[in-house]
């Protein structure tokens, strides 16, 4: 059981004063423990983001609308990515904290039809030759396909080095019944890596034309629900560890970040598969399900909390995790697949939620460090991959907002 350490958190107004919005944020909110600490101190030290105390961070924004109109959609995108992009571009990687964030900048181009964004991950898929991170590589390692594939599909699939070298890591996997060689973990063991390989593996389909990307994905994912979803709550697990685990408060333990990967890995495998593949009733079953459950732990502020049902012990909304409801459910919706008149709502809450933890700089805040768990963290912490779910989630509300397809360059 974790320790409830609450503390009130007071702004020294200094010779200036603070943002109002800033000063209400304040509330009293439990501090990370010491190995939450630890891993808040990995994470910087790795580039993935920072937590400063808020007098450095500085006001939160004013001048963002939470309207879903393209005007205030782009404006809410343009100001994260472009102060995330110049606060990270000098530190990309192939892990996936970073793919995350990629994939968010792919979107905000085609969003907004700034290049930029898309320049800087051509610079950096260039910079590591189109190659995974690892020969035999885990869900993980392959997330940073899902750019690469979405470069080849926008350069009109003309050049075949840019998928050569996945393709060849892929096939190493393929094979595989088990994570790898002496493990015996199923390849998708834990609910992450639902977002991180699967969309890939369906982009590889869309690249090549090849079943058996799209069968062995199916595969997979089918071992994975069998393993950690919860036919009752119609949520995931992180992983069977947490199964027999329980919350301070008695209930099961869903953590947030962990359902968004899983339903943006939905939504985000689903584009690429064919509309008239039968087995595309249970991808999207599952997502109306697990919609239907998430929408109905919204909280009066419309976001989430690291610990789904525990929301008093983790009293922080939790970014991250709220982001990607709103890219999945955004997308159901703009899809036809949910129900606008249910979801909308939802969604509007939820993006007037999130808006509320912009920094007037462009930070991104309350966003939890990495882990499997719910856990402690500062309302001005800030990470890549968290930007990168908002990114996603700002993209499906470009398009709500104009009431057509975007013009996607990978598609």
């Amino acid at each position: 059981m974790m320790q409830n350490r609450y503390v009130r958190s007071f702004v020294f107004l200094g010779f200036s004063a603070l943002s109002s919005q800033l000063i209400a944020q304040q509330a009293a909110y439990p501090q990370p423990s010491a190995a939450m600490q630890a891993g808040i101190d990995k994470d910087g030290s790795r580039h993935f983001g920072s937590a400063p105390a808020e007098a450095v961070a500085g006001p939160l924004a004013r001048d963002l609308s939470p309207a879903i109109t393209p005007k205030a959609v782009d404006a809410a995108i343009k100001k994260v990515a472009d102060w995330q992009l110049k606060e990270a571009e000098p530190y990309f990687d192939r892990i996936w904290t970073w793919s995350v964030l990629y994939s968010g900048f792919m979107a905000a181009s085609d969003a907004t039809g700034d290049a930029k964004y898309r320049d800087a991950m051509t610079a950096m898929s260039t910079k590591y030759k189109w190659e995974l991170r690892n020969r035999i590589p885990n869900a993980d390692d392959q997330s940073v396909g899902q750019t690469y594939l979405e470069l080849y599909l926008a350069g009109g699939k003309n050049d075949a080095g840019m998928i050569t070298p996945m393709q060849g890591d892929l096939a190493s996997v393929i094979g595989l019944d088990t994570l790898k060689p002496g493990d015996p973990r199923i390849p998708w063991w834990w609910c992450d890596a639902l977002f991180m390989a699967p969309p890939a593996w369906a982009r590889m389909y869309a690249a090549t034309g090849d079943a058996k990307y799209i069968t062995y994905l199916d595969a997979q994912w089918q071992r994975t629900s069998a393993l950690l979803y919860d036919k009752d709550e119609h949520l995931y697990a992180r992983d069977a560890s947490y199964i027999p685990k329980r919350e301070e408060n008695g209930k099961k333990i869903f953590w947030s970040r962990g359902e968004g990967w899983v339903m943006g890995g939905l939504v985000r495998t689903m584009e690429f598969l064919p509309k008239d593949d039968p087995r595309r009733a249970f991808y999207l079953q599952q997502l109306r399900e697990m919609a239907t459950r998430v929408a109905g732990l919204q909280g009066k502020d419309g976001l989430w909390h690291a610990g789904m049902l525990d929301p008093e012990h983790y009293p922080l909304p939790e970014i991250s995790g709220s982001a990607l409801f709103v890219y999945s459910m955004a997308w159901g919706v703009n899809e036809g697949v949910l129900d606008a008149k249910v979801y909308r709502p939802v969604i509007e809450r939820a993006w007037k939620g999130i808006l509320q933890h912009v920094y007037a700089d462009g930070r991104l805040g309350c966003i939890q460090q990495t882990g499997a768990e719910p856990a402690f963290y500062l309302p001005t912490a800030s990470y890549n991959y968290g930007v990168g779910a908002y990114l996603l989630a700002g993209s499906e509300l470009k398009r709500m907002s104009l009431h057509k397809p975007l013009q996607r360059t990978h598609k």
